[in-house]
């Protein structure tokens, strides 16, 4: 897109790769990048290593040959193999995390101050203790 226009440019978060992690090291610098890292990232995130380990998987079989039209293990199973369940935040039952999800819903957030939404998180807070 920056060789399209000109008002447009290209940046990235400078990294470090060490001992096969990454560490993102929160400084821009001109340019792209040589790889996605959002494997990475999501590995951070917590996302199940089942999750993770397949991503790889199709990664190195992508990188191998873009010619490829499908992939040699199907995804269809994988959800059955899975080692844990991703819980949806707003689909739980408990009294005090309604309480929790109805406060943040009527947060009118494009009209809180800073120092408003560090109270309203330290309210928050208190409620799950």
């Amino acid at each position: 897109m920056e060789n399209s226009f000109a008002r447009v440019k290209n940046y990235n978060v400078s990294i470090k790769e060490l001992n096969n992690k990454v560490i993102f090291l929160r400084k821009l610098k001109r340019g792209g990048s040589e790889h996605s890292f959002g494997i990475h990232v999501a590995r951070m995130a917590g996302m199940p290593k089942s999750v993770v380990g397949r991503a790889n998987e199709i990664l190195k079989e992508l990188e191998q040959s873009h010619q490829k039209q499908t992939l040699t293990k199907p995804v269809a199973g994988l959800a059955d193999q899975r080692e844990g369940l991703q819980l949806s935040f707003f689909q739980l039952d408990d009294p005090v995390l309604k309480q929790i999800r109805d406060e943040i819903i009527d947060l009118d957030i494009d009209n809180l101050t800073p120092m408003e939404a560090l109270n309203k998180l330290n309210e928050i807070k208190k409620h799950l203790k």
